[in-house]
């Protein structure tokens, strides 16, 4: 008899929905859209003995409605949509999924940093609307990727991940910042610690990979894209709230910044009003970092295995 009650907002894969169901009193929702989702979604996690999924936002409030929770499994890397000092007041373990999605959200990285060089997303539109009726003038043309000088914000492992694509396949130098140093990063990738405002000085292409926290939050905005060489190209694959969007609009506007690759913003989905949709030195993907079917799969088994290994006392495999 299953006595373990689960709840899930998260899509999962076929084959892991009938498992937990077999394993689990299992509520699950694939997203929670509406006040009713809502009240039902609350209404679950008052039995709830383990919650999984991503996109909720946890509150002290939250919590006290969910007296038997022991654990909170997150199908992501960033963990500040919860109250982590609330939750261990309270016992309950919280996991995230770091690693897995490491190589994936680096390929979007890279991806966004050569579509914004190259000037990928004008190029496409000028195809789809007839406009391509003669050979590319200068006006047309987008800028090298390789042999120039890459910047990290932030060398954790998607840190690393994006600077070895740049170092090992396209002979990129690396500048980075981070709060410590990294020896061996910097032994494999010939990788130079600098500050902040040297590390917009000094790069062509800018990616930013930190966490939110309370010292990331607002990090970057005008004052460094002033600093940027002309035909900067700049990167955001971490949190929009690390960049000052207003600023960042508006440097985009003014020429101050050459262009960039976004894959996240201060509010998701991205208005419909936001000046970003019609900015052609902008690339804006609707926050696709690791969604691969391999990647959010792995994502999902990882969150399952926390959860699976808290409830039986053991602990988790990956715990924040």
């Amino acid at each position: 008899m299953k006595t373990q009650n689960l709840v899930v907002v998260h899509e999962l894969y076929p084959a892991l929905v009938e498992a937990l169901s077999d394993a689990f009193n299992l509520t699950h929702f694939t997203r929670l859209v509406d006040d009713q989702d809502r009240a039902a979604f609350e209404e679950a996690m008052a039995q709830a003995d383990a919650y999984l999924g991503s996109n909720v936002a946890f509150t002290e409030a939250l919590l006290d409605k969910a007296p038997r929770l022991k654990v909170v499994a997150s199908v992501s890397v960033g963990v500040d949509s919860y109250p982590i000092e609330a939750m261990r007041e309270r016992g309950i373990v919280l996991t995230n999924t770091p690693d897995v999605l490491t190589e994936s959200t680096a390929d979007t990285g890279f991806l966004l940093l050569m579509m914004a060089a190259r000037r990928a997303g004008e190029m496409l539109r000028k195809v789809r609307d007839h406009e391509w009726t003669a050979s590319l003038s200068r006006e047309d043309f987008g800028v090298d990727v390789h042999g120039k000088t890459l910047g990290i914000v932030g060398m954790g492992r998607i840190g690393q991940a994006v600077a070895r694509r740049g170092h090992d396949g396209f002979g990129m130098s690396v500048n980075y910042t981070n709060r410590s140093a990294k020896p061996e990063v910097e032994a494999a990738l010939d990788a130079r610690r600098v500050d902040l405002e040297t590390l917009f000085r000094e790069s062509d292409f800018i990616c930013v990979t930190v966490p939110l926290s309370a010292e990331t939050e607002g990090l970057i905005g005008r004052e460094h894209f002033a600093l940027t060489r002309p035909h900067a190209v700049f990167v955001n694959i971490s949190r929009g709230k690390v960049v000052r969007e207003d600023e960042l609009v508006a440097c985009l506007q003014d020429g101050t910044l050459h262009c960039a690759g976004l894959d996240v913003y201060e509010r998701e989905p991205l208005s419909t009003a936001s000046p970003l949709m019609t900015l052609d030195n902008a690339v804006c993907l609707p926050h696709i970092g690791s969604s691969t079917f391999q990647t959010r799969n792995a994502m999902c088994d990882l969150a399952v295995d926390n959860v699976k290994r808290v409830l039986a006392g053991e602990g988790a495999i990956t715990a924040v």
